[in-house]
């Protein structure tokens, strides 16, 4: 029998409705686990862990990361996978730190949670629920984890978690990975694509990095952008890590200033990273003349990750190499948990 700890850390599918108000309100364990009996019946032994209290999504802060990677770390040896349920808002975030915080992974993450909460009559959580366990649970026929990676799975789709982002408010599919294909399809039988999933190359200890920094920020380039703003944003106090959101292919406005306001800020240390604002597809800084001059400004590629992974990226490698902003940028440029496709 495989054993199985859900960790509890908030968010929707932790909610159930107060029958007088009709008020959302967080569900103890007790009441979670009275709307979902089949985890008990099955032959996946399962046990649950809250975070006490339970936490919105929205307000989910890097210790909060911390506090799932430890988590896990601490009930690494009693368990063959874990499930973590999470609001929606912030899984992409607190899934793709996850994948960057535990090093030498060898068993299954799963992330899920619900766009309805457990107790509705429509609600998805109960699916969701079931099928993360049992991916948490799968082995291949030599016995190995299926899916020893971080993953988040919503209704019927798998996906590496440091490739996602939520795309939708209103509908069950909340998630896509735009850039890289799903690891599995739910249907009748769970279908793996083997070939897409990263295996360790040999199970060792796992290793934890969970000590982050947040001196980092977004700058997203929109026309008629003006220079104050830039300034503003490349000026803040403590800055290291800048995610510069730019057009198509990683293009962004010739005007001479922005090149300078770019070269300036990697010349105090500065890290900026160009991520294009597209869901699909890969910055190119060598196509057009325009992305040529961020090249020429310092500003380095982040080819077709994610913001969410590339923030909890950077938060991360400055809070383990603090002193280091050389080896920082060197291992942004590289791909270390599946995160980026570089051709």
């Amino acid at each position: 029998m495989k054993h199985i700890l859900v960790i509890l850390t908030g968010g929707t599918i932790t909610m159930v409705r107060n029958h007088d108000s009709g008020a959302l309100r967080p569900a103890d364990v007790d009441t979670f686990k009275a709307f979902v009996p089949e985890l008990f019946a099955g032959n996946v032994d399962v046990d649950m862990l809250p975070f006490t209290p339970l936490i919105d999504s929205s307000d989910i802060r890097p210790d909060n990361w911390a506090k799932m990677a430890n988590t896990v770390a601490d009930n690494y040896d009693r368990y063959d996978g874990f499930v973590i349920l999470h609001g929606t808002d912030t899984m992409s975030y607190s899934a793709s730190a996850l994948s960057f915080m535990i090093e030498h992974l060898g068993k299954p993450i799963v992330f899920t949670g619900s766009q309805l909460p457990v107790g509705v009559l429509r609600s998805d959580a109960k699916e969701n629920l079931l099928t993360a366990i049992e991916i948490a649970a799968a082995e291949d026929p030599s016995g190995r984890p299926m899916v020893p990676e971080v993953t988040i799975f919503f209704e019927d789709s798998l996906f590496r978690a440091n490739r996602t982002t939520k795309k939708n408010a209103e509908h069950f599919e909340a998630f896509d990975s735009y850039n890289y294909p799903s690891l599995a399809k739910a249907g009748v039988h769970i279908q793996y694509r083997t070939n897409l999933i990263r295996y360790p190359h040999e199970f060792t200890p796992i290793f934890l990095h969970t000590k982050t920094c947040t001196d980092v920020a977004v700058l997203k380039l929109f026309p008629g952008i003006n220079e104050s703003v830039v300034r503003a944003v490349l000026g803040t106090q403590g800055l290291r890590g800048v995610v510069l959101e730019t057009y198509g292919s990683g293009n962004a406005p010739s005007a001479r200033w922005l090149y300078e306001a770019l070269r300036e800020a990697t010349e105090r240390g500065i890290i900026i990273v160009n991520k294009t604002q597209c869901n699909m597809g890969s910055v190119d800084m060598g196509q057009y003349e325009v992305a040529r001059n961020l090249l020429k400004a310092g500003v380095i590629s982040g080819y077709d990750i994610t913001t969410e992974a590339l923030l909890t990226k950077m938060m991360i490698l400055f809070g383990q190499f603090p002193d280091n902003t050389d080896k920082v940028r060197q291992i942004l440029t590289r791909p270390i948990a599946g995160e980026m496709t570089i051709e």
